[in-house]
This record gives C-alpha cells, sequence and structure tokens, in this order.
C-alpha cells in the first residue's frame, strides 16, 4: 500500500490505538472498508496495507481531503468530503455494505496544534474551532452572543464543567472574547492553582462539541453504521470522552447480547485502553477508548465472523 509520504509537520497525525484497531478489525485481503474519520489517514494507511481493497475514506475538513487525495491516489480509494452523518445517510440509501468500518472521534493532531483553527488552549488563535470551515456557526458566535444560562448549560452538558455557572457568567462579564487565549484565561481564573490538566479544557471541549453539533451527529449515526456492515463485519469506534463512549456503549448493548434479534456480538466486554506506552509518544491517546463489535450472521450466510 503506498505509504503515506505526504503529511508534513503541520499535519502529522499519530493514529491512535492502532494496534487496537488492527486487532479487533482483523483486515484481511479482499475486504472492503469505510473510515468514517479518515482525517490524515494513519489508520487507513495500515489497514490498506492487509485489505489491498476497495476503501471509502470520510472527512469534513477540506484539509484533510486534499492530503488523502495525496496519499492514496486511483480509483480504489473513494473519498467523500463530508460529516460522518450526512455520509452515512447516503451510504445507507445507496444500499452500501462494508466488512471493515472504523470511526475515531478524536480531534485530529494538526487540527490541536494549528492556532489558527481555534481549537488549541496553549496557542493563540481566533474563536473558531470548526471541523468543516465553511459551516456559519463559530466558538465566537457562541462564546459572545449566548445568553448567560445557555453558555452555562452548554458547559455542564458537553463539558462536564463542576463549575459552568461560574465560567458561563465570567464569559459574559468578559465580551467581547476574540481569541483562543482569552477565553482561556477566562475560564482558568475559575480554578485557581496548579494541575497537570489545563484548567480551560473542559470549557473548550464543550465549546467544540456545540460549534461541531458532535453528540447529536453521533446519536444518529450510530445505528445506521450498524445497518452498513455486512453479515461478519466488524466495527471499531473510538471515542475519547466520556459523553461519548457512553453513547457508544449504549448504541451497542441495545443490538447486542444474548437475544434472538441481536444483530451484533461485543468484541470488547469493556473499552479498551492505550498501553502506557502509546501515552508517552502519544499524549492523545491517554483519554482514547475503544469499542468494538462484529455484525452477527444470520443462517444461511456463510461468510460468519469466526468465534
Amino acid at each position: 500500500m503506498h505509504q503515506n509520504k505526504h503529511q508534513n509537520k503541520n499535519t502529522r497525525h499519530e493514529p491512535v490505538l492502532l494496534n487496537e484497531v488492527l486487532r479487533y478489525l482483523d483486515p484481511k485481503t479482499g475486504e472492503s472498508y469505510l473510515d468514517l474519520t479518515a482525517g490524515y489517514g494513519g489508520h487507513a494507511e495500515a489497514v490498506l496495507e492487509r485489505t489491498q481493497s476497495q476503501a471509502t475514506l470520510v472527512d469534513r475538513d477540506e484539509n484533510a481531503i486534499e492530503v488523502l487525495q495525496e496519499a492514496f491516489p486511483g480509483t480504489a480509494v473513494r473519498l467523500r468530503h463530508q460529516d460522518f452523518l450526512a455520509a452515512t445517510k447516503e451510504l445507507v440509501a445507496e444500499g452500501q455494505r462494508f466488512d471493515l468500518i472504523l470511526a475515531d472521534l478524536g480531534v485530529s493532531s494538526p487540527h490541536l496544534n494549528e492556532g489558527k483553527r481555534g481549537f488549541a488552549i496553549q496557542s493563540t488563535g481566533p474563536l473558531d474551532m470548526r471541523m468543516d470551515p465553511s459551516q456559519e456557526l463559530t466558538a465566537e458566535t457562541i462564546v459572545n452572543t449566548y445568553s448567560e444560562a445557555r453558555l452555562s448549560d452548554i458547559l455542564k452538558r458537553y463539558g462536564e464543567e463542576p463549575k459552568a455557572r461560574q465560567i458561563a457568567q465570567a464569559i459574559v462579564e468578559a465580551r467581547p472574547l476574540r481569541t483562543t487565549s482569552q477565553l482561556a484565561a477566562v475560564a482558568a481564573k475559575a480554578w485557581p492553582g496548579r494541575s497537570r490538566v489545563h484548567p480551560a479544557t473542559r470549557t473548550f471541549q464543550a465549546i467544540r462539541v456545540a460549534v461541531n453539533d458532535e453528540l447529536d451527529q453521533l446519536r444518529r449515526s450510530l445505528p445506521l453504521w450498524f445497518e452498513l456492515l455486512g453479515p461478519g463485519g466488524r466495527i471499531a469506534i473510538i471515542s475519547f470522552h466520556s459523553l461519548e463512549d457512553r453513547l457508544v456503549k449504549q448504541a451497542l448493548q441495545e443490538v447486542s447480547g444474548n437475544r434472538y434479534d441481536a444483530e451484533l456480538r461485543l468484541l470488547t466486554k469493556r473499552p479498551v485502553l492505550a498501553t502506557s506506552t502509546e501515552t508517552v509518544f502519544n499524549p492523545r491517546a491517554r483519554s482514547a477508548k475503544l469499542r468494538a463489535a462484529a455484525k452477527i450472521k444470520k443462517k444461511g450466510n456463510a461468510h460468519a465472523y469466526p468465534g
């Protein structure tokens, strides 16, 4: 498989839980692959080295799509510049089925590291946080125009921030806020003292989730992802905070178990975490949780997933 040599230092993205993804997806020659959050192609490259087959790579970010176009030339790989919910709906409507499906729900390293995208707490940039730069809603709109009550609800619901009301009040009093540094400073004041994790982390997570409608997209997509799995197919989903993982866990439980109508068989009884070695080299992996399942074959189908 073509080596992904087109990642420069600004787009370098280390795929999280790569060995675990390969273990649970168990790619085999000729199997079809759907990557719903392809990013800069780290997981896809490793999977396609094993399948040497058709693949569909989805990403809502045009920068990622440009990198993927260079990394995977040719007709075997189809690229879709869409958010994963829109792509999923179209693939279901087309009657597509896949042997392997991956969704890595994390924000890619280049997004986090490039100040100009507005995701980074540690570097100054505009209050943007859009994964798709063509959409209208930005973090600046939320921070500067939403009511204090609505801001507090976002911080509490999407960031699980214990001091949501206090931070929301401080944001309203400090308006207008224009940069990530300004927002980080306001949120940090609610948490005096030192901590390993930046005190604005939950605030940034909450606003990013709200900007990109991440949880609602995931909730609506999950049952459709299971529908896209062919008999014996495997799906792996990597989440990065408890809200996402809860949705994934609940959705998997609803369609698995010892029931006559179960669609999936769980391959992971509990979430799989990164090894201590991986977290040293890739700090993003610290909060990553992988859950996986296989589509149960129905009687009369010879292509059951073994075990």
